[in-house]
Formats: C-alpha cells, sequence, structure tokens
C-alpha cells in the first residue's frame, strides 16, 4: 500500500475518517473443492459407462469386449499422465488451452470444437440410458405383478420416449444445481459416488457367490478374440459391420474373416486396433479432470493426483469388472436382445437367490441397481455440464466468443448465459436422438478419442516449445544432450493416433456427425473470433475476470461471512506485485485461517466517499483478475474487497481493526523504509485503540525481505506447515525454521569456539556456510583457526561451504546470504566488533543487522572480569 508521512495535519486526519464501507467482490472463482469431490465429478462420467458400454463394445466386437474395456481402462492412467502434466502448466487447462500454447489458434479451435461435440452427446446419452433404467424397471414391475405380457414395439416406444423425457428433467435439474455453482454440483456427485459404491460392494459380492454356487457349465467363457463379423443391431433391426467404410474393402473383408493365428499377423495388429477403437468410449471424462483442476483445493497438484488414482482404481475396478460379469452371466441369448443398454440390470436378474427368494430377490437386487444407475448416469450429466462450461469459459476468456457470455449470475456468480446455450443444445440432442443409446454412444466416440490425440500431440510439442520446469511429467523421458526425448509421450500419443484413425474410417456415424458438428463449431467459432478481432480495432484481446460487487456499509467479520478462529489481512496495490499474497497464501491453513485481500481506491477531490457511487475501472478489474490468478494457483479462498479512501495507509490499519485480524501484510514500500512504514503503522493501530495497543503483528513483505512487528506482543497465525508436520524435518521442508546458517569469522579464538558451538548443536540436515573476514596468513608461523576449524568439520563427516569477501564485510555478507538463500546469520559479539564512543556494535556490523534479509544472531562471549568488552545490557536477537 502507498503510505504517507506520520506527521498529519488535521485536515489529513479528518480526511482519514472518510472510508464508509467497501466494496466486496465476490465469484464463483473463489471457491475450490476437495480432491473426493473432484474424483467424484469425474467418476460420475467415467463410472457411468460401467452401465451402457458393454452392450455398444459387444455389438462392435463380440463377447471379447470385456478384454478391451480393460485393456482400455489400464491405459487411461497413461492418459490421466498427460493431464496432469498439462494441468501443471496451466491451472485454468484442457485441451483448447494447451492446444493454443504448442500449435496455436486455428488447431485449438479444431481441437475444442470437436470436444464441444463430446460434452454435448456426454449429457444426453447419459441422461437417456437413465431414463431406459428406469422406464425397464417399470416394465419389469409390470410384467411381473399384473401378468401382463408387453409387445416388444411398446416396450421399445415406452423406452426410447420415456427416457428423452426423464433425461430432460435430468438435464434441467443440473443445470440449476450449476448455476449455483460447483460446490453445489460436486456435492451431489459425491452423494451420489457413494451410493454407487454401495451397490458396486454388494453386486460384485453377490455375482462373486453366483459364480461359486452356479454350474462351470453355465458360466460363459470370455474368449479373447474380437469377433469382427457384421452383427445384428436388434434394437434397430439392422446388420452393423464393425469395419464401417472400410466393409467392401479388401482390407475390410479380411478384417471380418480374422481369426485363429491371423491375429499374430499385420493384419492382426490392424484388427486389434480397430477393436481398442471401438473400446476406447469406456475412457470418457477424462477431459473434465483437467477442466475441474483450477477448483481443486490445497495443496493443488498432490490433491490432484489423489482424484486421479481414485478415479482410476475406482473405474477399473467398476466398469472392468462388470464387464466381465456380465458376459460370464447372462446367458448369451438374451444378452443383447434384451439387454444391451441395461447391462447391470440383466446381471441383477440372472444372480444365484435361494429357492425361496426366487423371483423377488433378483428383482428387488435389480431395482436398487436401476436406481443407482439412474442416479450415477445422472450425475454424468452434471459432468457434462461442468465440463462443457469449462470449456467454454476458455474458449470466451480468450477472445473466441465475446466476454458478454462470461458476465456472472446476479446472486450465484455464476457463467450462466454459457449454461444456458449448453442446456439448449443438450435438449435438443435429447429430442434428436428420441433416446437412442447405441446412436449417441457412436456419435460420442469421435470427441473422445480426437480430445485425447490433441491433448498428448500439444504436450508432446510443449516438450520441446516450453522447456520450462514442470511439478510433473509423464515418465519415460531419456535425456539427448541438451534436450530431452519425451518417450513416454510419444507412445502414448502413437497408440491414441492409431485408435483414432481406425475409429474414423469404421465409426461411420461417429465420423460423419463428428466431423458434421466440428466443421459447424469450427465455423462459428471462427467467425466469431474475426468478428470480435475487428471491432477491437487491432488491440490485443486481454482477459479480465467478471465479478459481482456488493456493498457493506460497515466492515465486520460477519458481514464479510468470517467465522474462522484467524484473520489474515493482506493489502495490495497492483497486479505486477502480488508476492506478498502468493507468500501468504502458501503459508496459511484453510482449515483454520481466512485471507481478506485488500486495495483501497482513493476518492477523486470532491468524490462520494460511498461504496455504491465508486465505479470500478479496467485498472480494479486487472488487479482482482490478478488476485484470481494466484488464488487459482494456490487453491485457497480469499474474500476480495475495495475501501474507497483518502488516506489508503489508514483505511488499511481500520480495516485490520475492524475485522479483528491477527496479522496484517503489506509490500515493502518504494518511498519510505521498513522502519518508516512501520512507525506509521504502529501511530494509526495505537490511535485506533485510544492508546489501548491490541494485539497485531504487521508484516512487510518482498522478494528481499520479510519484516516483523509485533504490536501489543503481536499475534501471529500458526502456519499450515507448523499445524500439520510431524518432524522437524517436516517443518524445515515446508519452509519453517532454518535450512541454512551463515556464520561469520573473523579467525580469533572467539570466532572459533563460537563455530565449534553452533556446529555441534545444528542439526546434521542444516547447511553450515562460513564468511571468512581475515585472509590465510603467509608466514607460515601464523596460525590459520579458519582453515583448522573446516579441517575439523570435514574430519566429523560434515561440510562447510567456505565464502570470500571482495570489499567491506558488512555489504558483502548481507550479499551473500541473500544470494545463497541462508536462513540465519551468525554474528559474533567479540572486542573486535565493538563500535567507536563506546557503541555496542562497529559499522559493519550495524550493516549487516539494518539490511539482512534474514534473521541475524548476536552471539555474546561469556563475560569475563576486567574484559575489554563493557556490555551494559545483554544482546537481544534482531529479527529482520
Amino acid at each position: 500500500m502507498s503510505t504517507h508521512d506520520a506527521s498529519a495535519t488535521p485536515s489529513r486526519a479528518q480526511q482519514a475518517l472518510r472510508t464508509a464501507g467497501v466494496i466486496v467482490i465476490s465469484s464463483v472463482t473463489f471457491s475450490f473443492i476437495t480432491y473426493w469431490r473432484t474424483a467424484a465429478v469425474v467418476l460420475c462420467d467415467l463410472g457411468s459407462t460401467a452401465f451402457y458400454i458393454g452392450g455398444i463394445v459387444e455389438q462392435s466386437i463380440g463377447p471379447a469386449a470385456p478384454w478391451f474395456i480393460l485393456a482400455v481402462m489400464l491405459f487411461s492412467y497413461a492418459v490421466r499422465w498427460v493431464y496432469i502434466e498439462s494441468c501443471t502448466l496451466f491451472v485454468r487447462g484442457g485441451v483448447y488451452r494447451v492446444v493454443r500454447e504448442a500449435m496455436g489458434p486455428l488447431p485449438a479451435r479444431v481441437a475444442v470444437s470437436a470436444l464441444i461435440f463430446d460434452y454435448i452427446l456426454t449429457g444426453p446419452i447419459s441422461g437417456v440410458s437413465a431414463g431406459q433404467y428406469i422406464v425397464g424397471l417399470l416394465l419389469e414391475l409390470i410384467s411381473h405383478t399384473a401378468g401382463v405380457k408387453i409387445s416388444r414395439d411398446t416396450s421399445e416406444l415406452c423406452k426410447h420416449w420415456g427416457s428423452v423425457l426423464i433425461a430432460c428433467a435430468i438435464t434441467i435439474y443440473f443445470f440449476r444445481k450449476n448455476l449455483i455453482g460447483i460446490h453445489e454440483s460436486s456435492e451431489k456427485a459425491l452423494k451420489i459416488m457413494i451410493v454407487t459404491t454401495v451397490m458396486a460392494v454388494v453386486m460384485i459380492t453377490w455375482c462373486g457367490v453366483t459364480l461359486a454356487m452356479r454350474p462351470a457349465g453355465e458360466i460363459n467363457a470370455v474368449p479373447i478374440e474380437p469377433d469382427l463379423r457384421p452383427k445384428m443391431n436388434l434394437a434397430a433391426e439392422m446388420e452393423e459391420n464393425p469395419t464401417g467404410f472400410l466393409r467392401s474393402t479388401t482390407l475390410g473383408k479380411s478384417l471380418n474373416n480374422l481369426s485363429g493365428a491371423n491375429w499374430l499377423s499385420l493384419l492382426g495388429a490392424v484388427g486389434i486396433c480397430l477393436a481398442f477403437g471401438h473400446s476406447i468410449l469406456a475412457m470418457s471424462g477424462e477431459e473434465t479432470l483437467a477442466q475441474v483442476y483450477r477448483e481443486v483445493e490445497s495443496p493443488k497438484l498432490l490433491n490432484f493426483k489423489k482424484a486421479a488414482f481414485v478415479v482410476f482404481v475406482y473405474s477399473l475396478l467398476f466398469t472392468g469388472g462388470i464387464s466381465f460379469l456380465a458376459v460370464m452371466l447372462i446367458p448369451n441369448e438374451v444378452r443383447m436382445r434384451d439387454y444391451a443398454d441395461n447391462l447391470i440390470g440383466g446381471l441383477a436378474m440372472n444372480v444365484w437367490a435361494p429357492q425361496w427368494a426366487q423371483p423377488w430377490a433378483p428383482l428387488l437386487l435389480n431395482g436398487f441397481v436401476v436406481l443407482v444407475g439412474f442416479l450415477v448416469l445422472a450425475g454424468a450429466c452434471n459432468t457434462a455440464i461442468i465440463g462443457s462450461n469449462g470449456v467454454l469459459n476458455r474458449v470466451a476468456e480468450d477472445g473466441v466468443v465475446p466476454a458478454w457470455f462470461l458476465r456472472p449470475h446476479p446472486r450465484y456468480g455464476t457463467t450462466y448465459r454459457i449454461l444456458y446455450v449448453i442446456l439448449v443444445l443438450q435438449l435438443g440432442t435429447i429430442i434428436f436422438s428420441r433416446g437412442d443409446v447405441l446412436w449417441l454412444g457412436e456419435a460420442y466416440a469421435f470427441g473422445v478419442v480426437w480430445s485425447f490425440v490433441f491433448q498428448a500431440l500439444s504436450m508432446t510439442i510443449l516438450r520441446f516449445r516450453d522447456p520450462r520446469p514442470r511439478a510433473f511429467k509423464v515418465p519415460l523421458n531419456i535425456p539427448l544432450g541438451k534436450v530431452e526425448l519425451p518417450l513416454g509421450l510419444i507412445l502414448i500419443l502413437l497408440i491414441l493416433l492409431a485408435a483414432a484413425i481406425m475409429n474414423l474410417l469404421t465409426k461411420e456415424l461417429a465420423t460423419i456427425g463428428g466431423v458434421t458438428f466440428t466443421i459447424i463449431f469450427f465455423t462459428l467459432f471462427t467467425l466469431s473470433e474475426l468478428y470480435y478481432e475487428r471491432k477491437r480495432r487491432g488491440v490485443k484481446h486481454e482477459h479480465l475476470e467478471q465479478f459481482n460487487r456488493a456493498t457493506a456499509p460497515q466492515v465486520t467479520p460477519a458481514t464479510l461471512g468470517l467465522s474462522k478462529p484467524f484473520r489474515k489481512l493482506v493489502a495490495i496495490r497492483s497486479p505486477q506485485n502480488l508476492f506478498m499474497l502468493e507468500k501468504s497464501l502458501a503459508e496459511t491453513d484453510p482449515d483454520t485461517t481466512e485471507v481478506v485481500v485488500m486495495t483501497a481506491k482513493e476518492i477523486p477531490p470532491g468524490g462520494s466517499p460511498l461504496p455504491e457511487d465508486i465505479e470500478l475501472d479496467i485498472y480494479d478489474q486487472q488487479l482482482m483478475t490478478a488476485v484470481v490468478t494466484v488464488a487459482e494457483h494456490a487453491g485457497k479462498e480469499v474474500k476480495p474487497v475495495i475501501a474507497p479512501t483518502n488516506n489508503p495507509l489508514h483505511a488499511v490499519i481500520r480495516m485490520a481493526k475492524d475485522l479483528q485480524a491477527q496479522e496484517l501484510i503489506l509490500g515493502a514500500s518504494n518511498k519510505y523504509t521498513a522502519d518508516e512504514q512501520l512507525e506509521q503503522i504502529a501511530f494509526y493501530w495505537i490511535s485506533l485503540h485510544e492508546g489501548q495497543t491490541a494485539p497485531l503483528t504487521v508484516r512487510l513483505l518482498s522478494r528481499q525481505r520479510d519484516v516483523f512487528l509485533d504490536l501489543g506482543g503481536g499475534s501471529r497465525i500458526p502456519k499450515i506447515s507448523e499445524r500439520k508436520a510431524r518432524t522437524v524435518a517436516e517443518l524445515r521442508a515446508a519452509g519453517v525454521g532454518v535450512d541454512r546458517v551463515l556464520l561469520v569469522h573473523d579467525g580469533s579464538v572467539g570466532a572459533s569456539d563460537l563455530l565449534q558451538s553452533v556446529f555441534t548443536m545444528l542439526d546434521p540436515d542444516v547447511d553450515l556456510g562460513v564468511v571468512r573476514l581475515k585472509p590465510p596468513p603467509t608466514a607460515p608461523e601464523e596460525t590459520d583457526l579458519i582453515a583448522q576449524d573446516q579441517a575439523r568439520i570435514r574430519k566429523l563427516g560434515r561440510e562447510v561451504a567456505m565464502h570470500e569477501i571482495k570489499g567491506e564485510w558488512g555489504a558483502e555478507v548481507v550479499r551473500i546470504a541473500r544470494e545463497n538463500n541462508y536462513d540465519l546469520i551468525v554474528l559474533p559479539l567479540t572486542p573486535e566488533h565493538k563500535g567507536e564512543n563506546g557503541e555496542l556494535l562497529d559499522r559493519p556490523s550495524n550493516e549487516v543487522l539494518r539490511n539482512a534479509h534474514c534473521r541475524v544472531f548476536l552471539a555474546v562471549p561469556p563475560v569475563i572480569p576486567d574484559q575489554v568488552v563493557d556490555v551494559e545490557q545483554p544482546a537481544q536477537p534482531a529479527a529482520q
């Protein structure tokens, strides 16, 4: 914050009182979710595929489908590595951002157009499947209870249009939940996955009992060879050829007849790629993982990896396990005829039950499965809306579509206009499909596989174009001189590309629909971008967050919704200098501490001090956008406020008092020294409390210095590492305490004794450095105590870094400590360092105390009678 002279005139004191309330900035971008909720959002899509993927894949490649679904599930973790690495580079990641950075805007628009097609179909396919589960259950109940045989035509008609109505209702419901915010929709997703887990355990356990009780001859074998011959689609009453566009070619006919040893040939490899491509739909939902990375709470990357692992294990066991059990336990003659759209329901109707429990036990299990299936498939509609919203937000942020779409909801702060667009597109798709799950699934595969290809290709390119360090890398990297060959990324890309090409050639409906819709969306995005570029007249697009503003006439913890034990106020003024906020958030424990970010907006002469009369300009938007970026990287919530005032420093101190903050953090001033800043802060704080100083810790933070002032005894907030650390080593690893110690050695016996004392009390993991003030002796008879001390330390198995000085030692010690990231300077208080006129310290020692970026300990030797140094009072450690 900018500060003013401490000697305030009466008129300025009156001006300081002109701080009437604040502007509270709110946005959905300031909320974050746990890794369990993150996993639940993705699993609602990935887990929901277990309900329909088996029927879709078996329709193409026969009863060998479970093996290829299992292969896709295992491969999905490698694809997840690609998304994890991309998220370490871009917090607001996903295909569009990654492709744009790697290959430019044109390929990015192609990729996002295919991806939008994917998301528009994700919701409808899940909603229609959910509807078919419910309608199927109702028809089963009517048939069993009333003894009425429902004709196939009537059943199909009820299933299709009943599922359309139910899918529309689900879509509208989750549209409403996303309108409220992701915290609301993610909570629903978590509850759905809890119920789904219970169902999965019951179903897998019951199927295990069935396998044990059923005679071996009644258990179907799961063949490993796919069947690529044409098959009858009973629902569509037409024959389908898994080779698609290739069916009339020599290659297609050869693939139809593949069997036996032919699978080990080049043709067999093509057939395996074809079967794998037909199964790739089982991996849907990966892109949503990247879209929700922004919302993951701190520690961001660690929680993201946890969520990714939970998703992998869950989908592997659930989707893979159910696929195998369905083929093994449902009779071959009825599996695709009666249960192609509802394999888990068919599984429930074919489990073992004692004679006295027939037929009600399987029917009850089927009812439970159907209800859970309805919930998880409905949750997949939620995931589709979240993913679509994320993708279209990235496109709008980049200026491809107007910023009008990003206007936040007046009450909830969500991008409601984009959500309305998604709602219309998904409802239209549901009605147009007329409830045909296989049609939707076939068309859906296009967007899934090509979004993976674009993501993997872009990340491979970025390994060469953007070599900056990453917190995570896809494994298998081979160093080649100054570059690195990303072998793991290349292998993943080749597998995805092979599956995508086979899908393009063999999935006719997906290719025609996918290419058509991709061209339509690409054309719309291109025309929109060209129009708004022309409208900007050459001015480069700059993304600015859209916020809601509210006014609070009085600032209290209650008016800002602060309820946690600790409060930290961070004062900011420039979007280019938010280091103090970054550092504060890194140290903040979100479970116990709330962070209020404040900036002061000076009232023009004669202007109104009321918040409702203040207009926010582009600079305010830039500043708040920068705050959002920092908060997103940290994964921690902040409460931004803007205070209209004539005296920024007074407004900050007043805010700290009104919020009952324990800590106040400001940046270092370019105009005043740290002492002058702290003096003004102390003056205002004491004045506001009428001389009764309340506890407050004031901290001036910059990249070079970290200065504390404890007023009224101080009130320091425990750092997150202090609360969660279980050992001293963990505490140091989290940045608390001392990692590196620098000792000043002047070659005297006293300094040698001090070095031994410091060395013996230091933990072996703490690095020790020594600044040599005295050059090595030239005469052989002279003793070099510094060299002897270094040799003694090395003999004990420890290393000590020696630093030579090049000028006045005070300034050199400050430079060496800063350049080598020392946390503590130990300065011996010996007779040689006594100042003039009876002063305790000489000029170089005072130079260290004034300018060191870290703490300085003054080490006083034992007081001996008649010692030259007359220490009138014990020296206290000086904190810098």
